[in-house]
């Protein structure tokens, strides 16, 4: 039987470092949670760290050996397993009295949980025999949150052998999956984000790991990270033909998010979960279709019916009248809770400087930067030691990183083989392209800011929790990165694993502002701005750009209209300034569109 969590909602990955360990965290009470299995030398000094933090023997996984990636992978996930396992049985052997752990697990419990109810039954009870009954009953059911792996499909180079030549199946995104298909999780899942790689996809089939052993049951489900009901149905459809079922659509807002962000064409959360909502009996069986021939043709163990997909949402969730909201009006299966764990120790690694000014953070501090060698904008927290180091480095007339991990070098500009955006190497030669163009101030200027603006995230985004446990990760390179929502804002303290489980369940109320604007209409300003910058950069727009904004922009106002259609049927906390707040953005679209969009329509 397949092993669900008690709660309604997730702790999504963050950065590389800051949910790296979260399951050992969390997962022995029950909550899921996903950490990223990209960065490989920060697995190795994790692997390191909870060796010796267990007393049992550390034998480190030399980065030349064979399979490094996948093996120091396959071995941190099973000793992840092994400590969540012992700590499940410790809670369950321990004692049912005040300030226990034991206790924590069960009030911690959303208020309509069967085992919340249970407890609560528990606690009233007198009689000793009914009590100890009882007792034994929740003991029995205490069950641990799922431990989640994510893949980000971009992050995928190339590894070469000693002849330069690719090595079959030694990508970075596909010996993270071996490492995970082969590691001894029961109660787990892989998450895939940033888009579909067809290659990774392929390589999915030939694992078992991913195989049902029941309607309804995997010991590693799939799991889809998506902005979008069509990313959806294409991603789902592509791994329904490889045999492969996913078992739940992970929907992100676009721009209301931490990390990378992929903005859709104007479409907002509220009319993306409404297409959900209205189609997830089609999702479910188009997928069906194509995936049951593909089972039968594997010989594989068929079924008569899809099984089951989860529709879950996250980006920008704050209160727990938001998420009411998001379940009565879209009946979506969970939430996902990422950019305020930031600020709880008990759930996710921050080094205590970073956490200070994660605390201290105003509105204007987290900001849509070029930072990312991807070259998709990023939510950026400003500040920060990675910040820090970049700029004096520029200051110095030594611009750039030194690129260490490699794991998002893609540019081929100046080179054979690809290097990173961020490298000293890539941005000494482009500055040196540039100043030979003999371009205008104005655009030099622009130019040589967004080479600057390139930071080392594969050391950035995993230093904290080297730094954190004191356990050096690459030296003299101290600097983080952090990525935030813009949600962060209204997390201005530091919380327990009790304070921010009540303020998800309405039990209490950690928001620090009073006045906060609703997450769909953060959302929807978010987007408006982007709409804006777009606009502004380009100079001599052409028909197709006039087309994409005016497209655009009216979905900006379809989705105002789904929201007041919201407003006459559901609670919305704060109606006033939510009805105000949708005027303003009606206003400023329509004006933008007035001046910009339809004169070349």
């Amino acid at each position: 039987m397949q092993i669900t969590s008690p709660h309604t909602f997730h702790i999504p990955v963050m950065g590389i470092a800051y949910t790296i360990d979260s399951p050992i965290k969390v997962a022995h009470f029950g909550i899921n949670s996903a950490l990223s299995i990209i960065e490989d030398n920060l697995i190795e000094i994790m692997r390191k760290y909870y060796y010796q933090e267990i007393n049992e023997t550390y034998s480190p996984i030399p980065a030349k050996e064979e399979n490094s990636r996948a093996h120091r992978v396959t071995d941190y996930l099973n000793l992840m397993q092994r400590i969540v396992t012992s700590k499940v049985e410790k809670l369950k052997t321990s004692a049912f009295e005040t300030g226990s752990d034991l206790v924590k697990y069960f009030e911690m419990l959303p208020d309509t949980s069967m085992l919340k109810e249970k407890y609560n039954e528990w606690v009233k009870l007198e009689n000793d025999k009914e009590k100890q009954k009882l007792e034994n009953f929740l003991r029995e059911n205490l069950t641990p949150g799922a431990i989640e792996v994510n893949i980000m499909t971009k992050v995928d180079k190339d590894q070469l052998d000693n002849n330069q030549a690719p090595i079959e199946n030694g990508s970075d995104a596909l010996t993270a999956l071996k490492g995970y298909a082969e590691c001894e999780l029961s109660n787990s899942a892989l998450v895939l984000s940033a888009g579909m790689n067809p290659r990774l996809y392929n390589y999915m089939a030939n694992f078992s790991a991913f195989d049902a052993y029941e309607w309804g049951g995997f010991h590693k489900k799939v799991i889809i990270k998506v902005s979008d009901y069509r990313s959806a149905l294409i991603q789902g459809k592509y791994l329904a033909k490889k045999g492969i079922w996913v078992s739940e659509f992970r929907i992100e807002s676009g721009l209301n998010c931490g990390g990378h962000v992929f903005a859709t064409q104007g479409l907002l959360m509220g009319p993306i979960l409404k297409e959900f909502k209205t189609k997830k009996q089609e999702l479910e069986s188009s997928l069906f279709q194509l995936y049951k021939p593909a089972i039968a043709a594997k010989g594989k163990l068929g079924f008569d019916k899809p099984h089951p997909i989860k529709i879950t949402v996250q980006g920008g969730i704050g209160t727990n009248q938001e998420a009411s909201l998001l379940y009565k009006c879209y009946q979506v299966d969970g939430t996902g809770w990422g950019t305020p764990f930031l600020v709880c120790p008990e759930a996710t690694t921050v080094d205590e400087n970073t956490l200070e000014l994660l605390v201290k953070s105003k509105e204007n501090d987290v900001v849509r930067s070029k930072a990312s060698p991807l070259g998709v904008e990023f939510n950026y927290l400003k500040g920060t030691t990675a910040e820090n180091e970049r700029l004096d480095r520029i200051s110095k007339q030594k611009p750039g990183s030194p690129c260490t991990e490699k794991l998002l070098e893609s540019n081929t500009e100046f080179t054979k083989t690809p290097i990173c955006t961020a490298s000293t190497k890539y941005q000494k030669l482009k500055l040196k392209q540039l100043k030979s163009l003999d371009l205008p101030a104005e655009e030099y200027e622009k130019q040589v800011d967004n080479v600057l603006s390139k930071e080392c995230l594969c050391i950035g985004l995993s230093n904290a929790a080297p730094v954190k446990y004191e356990e050096p990760f690459l030296k003299k390179l101290k600097a983080v990165t952090i990525c935030p929502g813009p949600n962060i804002i209204n997390f201005s303290k530091t919380s327990s694993l009790r304070e921010m489980t009540d303020h998800i369940y309405g039990r209490r109320d950690i928001v620090q502002k009073p006045n906060r604007t609703s997450m769909f209409i953060t959302e929807l300003q978010l987007y408006i701005d982007f709409l804006k910058k777009e606009i502004a950069q380009k100079s001599s727009p052409s028909k197709r750009d006039y087309k994409n904004w005016k497209k655009f922009s009216n979905n900006l106002l379809d989705g105002i209209a789904h929201y007041r259609e919201l407003l006459s049927s559901y609670s919305v906390f704060n109606k006033v300034k939510f009805k105000t707040d949708l005027e303003k953005a009606q206003y400023e679209v329509v004006q933008l569109q007035e001046s910009k969009l339809v004169v070349e329509s």
